[in-house]
């Protein structure tokens, strides 16, 4: 079987989904997914402080990305050492990882001329859907790829179907990042539509974009999901205090509701993998509290205090 190396999280998880778990040996910084993984040896490492605040981490992230430099280190050495006959990164964003033409560069100089590099796009859940494929044909198993998104859809789809019946379908923003304040795009107005919500902010396919202030209360949202790229729920809770100095904050119509939530954004929603069923079910949880009841509450999310 192959040696796999994954060089973010997303791919740990699909690469564990489709069963070769004992296949990989070696993962990113970030890759803490299923358990145990990370005891692998780490091929990356940020170039930045990732402990600091939002408005640090963009300012950092914003200064390296003008130099023209890489967020993240990756190491070739320990490739070298490790030898993988794939590798799987991602295309989408230099912010979420290694850039690709680094990944293709270092494997040039290191590894075997027939490994194989797989890059991930995750713009959409149908382009989700195809990565998950296209590692699973990497691997040689097709048509565990096509078990694994047919699951996985089904699974989503019968959630989908009962949210449809329900009476109230509440206009929702979420957020990606908090300074600057960012909407989610790509996958997430899929996944609120799915649940069973308008999505009022952010377009499917398209990067998350950065919003001003005046922009989310021109919105107005029913509620409001707060999911930080990255932060997990003790994170998320701790940033999020920068969100009510707003001039005008409490005067949101989600806020005089109690509608505003806080969702670990590092474990679910920003990892384009298997758990974008969890985290459709974390949707259904904020948005319909009385027909859905998974679970999560307290562990993927929390109501944001007042």
């Amino acid at each position: 079987m192959p040696r796999i190396v994954s060089l973010l999280p997303s791919a740990t998880e699909i690469v564990c989904a489709l069963g070769f778990r004992g296949d990989l040996v070696g993962r990113s910084h970030e890759c803490d997914f299923p358990a145990g993984v990370e005891a692998l040896p780490a091929c990356t490492a940020p170039r930045l402080d990732i402990a600091g605040s939002s408005a640090a981490i963009d300012r950092d992230v914003r200064a390296l990305l003008r130099d023209a430099l890489s967020i993240y280190d990756l190491d070739v050495e320990r490739l070298r050492a490790l030898q993988p006959g794939v590798v799987v990164t991602q295309t989408q964003c230099d912010v979420c990882a290694v850039p690709l033409a680094q990944v293709e560069q270092a494997a040039q100089a290191c590894l075997a001329p027939d490994a194989c590099i797989v890059a991930l796009e995750p713009t959409s859940l149908g382009a989700v859907w195809a990565d998950m494929r296209r590692v699973a044909a990497a691997l040689g198993v097709p048509q565990r790829g096509e078990t694994l998104v047919a699951g996985l859809q089904a699974r989503m789809q019968a959630l989908a179907a009962a949210a449809q019946d329900l009476p109230e379908r509440p206009r929702v923003v979420t957020l990606e990042w908090i300074e600057p304040l960012m909407a989610g795009g790509n996958w997430m107005p899929e996944l609120v539509a799915l649940a069973g919500g308008v999505n009022a902010l952010g377009t499917a396919g398209a990067h998350s974009p950065v919003i001003a202030w005046e922009a989310l209360q021109a919105a107005d949202a029913d509620v409001l999901l707060v999911l930080p790229c990255g932060f997990d729920l003790a994170r998320t809770r701790g940033e999020a205090a920068a969100l009510t100095r707003l001039p005008g904050w409490q005067r949101l119509r989600a806020v005089q509701a109690g509608r505003v939530f806080l969702a670990d954004g590092h474990q679910y929603f920003n990892r384009p993998g298997p758990r974008l069923a969890e985290s459709l079910e974390i949707l259904a949880e904020v948005l319909h509290p009385g027909a859905f009841r998974f679970g999560h509450e307290g562990r993927g999310w929390e109501r944001m205090a007042r």
